[in-house]
């Protein structure tokens, strides 16, 4: 079993080339402009998950899926000599979903501060219903000594 701090340097490393590789020497049309955002690898350094992203349309994702996973074996060659270690790790590429998350979330936060903005609004002119103080008090009168 490897440590942590060795899965984490391969899985730098296998970014690194990854996205040399993708840049370089895959020459596939359905290829759109992928950004290689983050790379795991197991424990027992047997397996990568490379997440990326597509600039562009549901299209341009699905084509790219199609040309990663079919330029999947001469990147992990490629891994593997660049890497050198004795088990190349399989890969497997997942799109990322962050963008669309951060979208989600800048839309949900907006929606907020507009709820927000027009609760202010309506509490400007509020007057209180009864009294602005509701609770009895003794008065001074009613004091005994």
């Amino acid at each position: 079993m490897a440590d942590s701090g060795r899965a984490r340097k391969l899985a730098e490393r296998v970014q690194q080339v990854v996205a040399q590789m993708i840049d370089t020497k895959v020459k596939d049309p359905r290829l759109g402009f992928v950004t290689v955002t983050d790379v795991r690898v197991t424990g027992d350094l047997q397996h990568a998950d490379v997440y990326y992203t597509v600039l562009g349309d549901a299209e341009s994702r699905e084509g790219s899926a199609k040309a990663l996973e079919s330029a999947k074996g001469l990147i992990r060659s490629e891994v593997g000599k660049q890497t050198g270690i004795r088990l190349t790790p399989t890969l497997a590429f997942h799109l990322d979903a962050v963008p669309e998350t951060a979208a989600h979330l800048e839309d949900a936060l907006s929606e907020a501060a507009r709820r927000d903005a027009e609760v202010a609004r309506l509490a400007s002119g509020a007057r209180y219903a009864g009294e602005a103080d509701p609770y009895r008090r003794p008065d001074e009168d009613d004091t005994e000594d």
